[in-house]
């Protein structure tokens, strides 16, 4: 099934893999105790990249991804009571680990947000709106962190989500 959130650019991008264009995975790790967000890039070379209009923190602002290796397992098919997406992130210096050591504290969950850019086209993310999820659990070692993430709470969420009142609807007041 196609993905609307993903522009036609990058559609063309993942179908025909042209050699002169570079398809840059990023992640923003947030956190209400995080002093700035972690921002890292899926490549040896940091990235200056502009965030969507609709961004969380920075909106249309070109800002910098840091280079590190990481990796995402996508969710196991099964009896899983929440889809969980498995991020590992290699060579996690100090800062990082100072970060996640303030998260462990703190009764707030990590967000993390994917955004794919092309390397033709850096004004914005290829995917809109990006992919939004977070962090459950973290695991970290001198070697690499390791993160399980899930897209929320559905199953705790109100429904209906959007409450109808006669201020916004006034057809629903009887005359």
């Amino acid at each position: 099934m196609p993905d609307p959130a993903l522009s036609a650019a990058i559609k063309e991008a993942y179908a025909s893999a042209p050699a002169d264009e570079i398809i840059y995975h990023t992640l923003e790790f947030r956190h209400p105790d995080f002093t700035v967000p972690i921002r890292v890039v899926r490549d040896v070379a940091d990235l200056t990249a502009t965030l969507e209009a609709a961004a969380p923190l920075n909106p249309s602002t070109a800002v910098l991804f840091t280079g590190f290796a990481f990796e995402f397992s996508m969710p196991e098919l099964g009896r899983a009571a929440s889809p969980e997406i498995v991020i590992s992130i290699d060579n996690v210096g100090r800062e990082i680990m100072g970060y996640l050591d303030l998260a462990a504290q703190s009764a707030d969950l990590i967000e993390v947000t994917y955004r794919p850019f092309l390397s033709s086209d850096l004004t914005a993310p290829q995917m809109d709106p990006p992919i939004t999820l977070v962090v459950r659990e973290v695991k970290a070692d001198i070697f690499k962190i390791e993160c399980r993430a899930t897209y929320g709470d559905f199953a705790n969420r109100k429904f209906p989500s959007e409450v109808y009142d006669a201020q916004r609807f006034p057809g629903l007041i009887a005359t």
